[in-house]
């Protein structure tokens, strides 16, 4: 199997309609207050291969990343974790108007819905920068080894190996 070649490495709410978060593990949530932004650790899957011939099970092409919604505010968080979270879905709907579009320099914010299997997370913000930090991984499994994946990480810079 030949390397996954990455179409970019930072994508928004522009890439929205070309992503998907289905199966996606959170490590980790972090806020900043002063920023008004909500951070999530995940391992994106870029690509689910079909079981070859003889095989069973899928493998993934996953990469460690860093997705940050921007302007964030309501936020709800209902989560009943137990071995982890891992995304369903994210949704988008209801765009207004941000109450302070002047200082944010945008038109429109949307409520976002992250639905997972163990609760849901729900924000209403302008939009999101999803950061790629790694080279894609293949995996066997649909999520990485926090070794693998070099610990629980919020950064926003690849890392060049």
């Amino acid at each position: 199997m030949t390397d996954y070649q990455l179409e970019k490495w930072i994508w928004t709410e522009a890439d929205f309609e070309d992503m998907g978060w289905h199966d996606a593990r959170i490590h980790g949530i972090a806020f900043l207050g002063e920023d008004f932004e909500v951070m999530l650790d995940i391992d994106y899957i870029l690509q689910w291969i079909d079981p070859g011939p003889n095989e069973t099970y899928y493998k993934f092409w996953i990469v460690p990343a860093t997705l940050v919604f921007h302007n964030v505010h309501d936020l709800k968080i209902d989560l009943e974790p137990f071995a982890g979270i891992e995304i369903q879905d994210v949704h988008k709907s209801d765009p207004q108007r941000p109450k302070n579009a002047e200082y944010v320099d945008r038109d429109t914010e949307w409520q976002w819905t992250i639905e997972t299997h163990e609760g849901e997370i729900s924000l209403k913000s302008v939009g999101y920068t999803q950061y790629l930090r790694k080279e894609p991984i293949l995996s066997q499994q649909s999520s990485l080894d926090l070794n693998v994946r070099g610990g629980i990480s919020f950064s926003r810079v690849r890392e060049i190996l």
